[in-house]
């Protein structure tokens, strides 16, 4: 088994396609900045709720720091650390982005996640230029948000057709009241907020084009999810298809500071 595949298994990052696909998202980026550093990377997990990359980043042999709002939360992630035998690098800390600048010292963070996190915060832009204000220089952001296109689509697709013309006319991208994101963004408008704060965009892609449109039943093992994950990113990559990663259900951004 690999490397990979025993983190997977470990920390149960491989259990859905949703958190499959985030996973993947963030380790592509991991492993080429430890390599670049030649170390392990220190990483600021903001809203990271329960660790679920967190433990995983931890077992790989990066040392996180996982701020979040919620103490029920922030004692699950140490629950789940302890499980996966990865404690000792991990840190919970109680805050949000306001609070990020306490916690370091002489050695800032090479990594900054913000994943699912944006859409709940009253100020994007102050969010992010806290976040821009922590980075060591050359460290990098990993931003998932939620993505406007991508609710269009899916409520289409599931016949709700009055809900997919709400998300893509209201200002939040909400299909309705009863929606449970509280905001979802457009990629034009996430870039502007990013390079707002200073930083440098790296690079942009959706995730998630096809793990929120296909049934469960049809991804129950771990081969299925891969292929899924496979066909993903095949897709991302491909010149005559990438155009279909505008339409993923979240938008990751990769942007670095100078």
């Amino acid at each position: 088994m690999t490397e990979d595949a025993t983190i997977a298994r470990r920390t149960g990052v491989s259990s859905s396609p949703r958190t499959a696909a985030m996973w993947a998202a963030v380790d592509e980026v991991v492993r080429a900045r430890s390599a670049e550093l030649a170390r392990p990377l220190r990483v600021i997990d903001l809203g990271g709720g329960t660790g679920g990359l967190a433990v995983p980043l931890a077992v790989a042999g990066h040392d996180v720091t996982v701020v979040d709002p919620s103490p029920d939360a922030l004692a699950s992630l140490r629950r789940r650390a302890a499980e996966a035998q990865a404690s000792s690098r991990v840190s919970a800390v109680q805050g949000d982005a306001e609070t990020l600048a306490s916690l370091i010292g002489r050695d800032r963070p090479d990594l900054v996640l913000c994943h699912g996190t944006l859409e709940y915060v009253d100020d994007a832009e102050a969010t992010l230029a806290h976040i821009a204000g922590v980075l060591s220089s050359g460290g990098i952001l990993s931003l998932v948000v939620p993505q406007r296109s991508g609710a269009v689509l899916a409520r289409a697709l599931a016949g709700q057709f009055g809900q997919a013309r709400a998300a893509l006319d209201r200002p939040d991208g909400r299909w309705g009241d009863g929606d449970p994101v509280p905001r979802r963004f457009d990629r034009a408008g996430v870039i502007g907020l990013v390079e707002t704060a200073g930083l440098e965009l790296t690079a942009a892609h959706g995730i998630r084009i096809f793990s929120d449109l296909v049934p469960s039943a049809l991804v129950d093992s771990d081969a299925d999810r891969a292929a899924l994950l496979d066909l993903e990113k095949a897709v991302t990559e491909h010149p005559e298809f990438a155009v279909l990663a505008d339409l993923g259900t979240s938008l990751h951004v990769i942007a670095t500071r100078p």
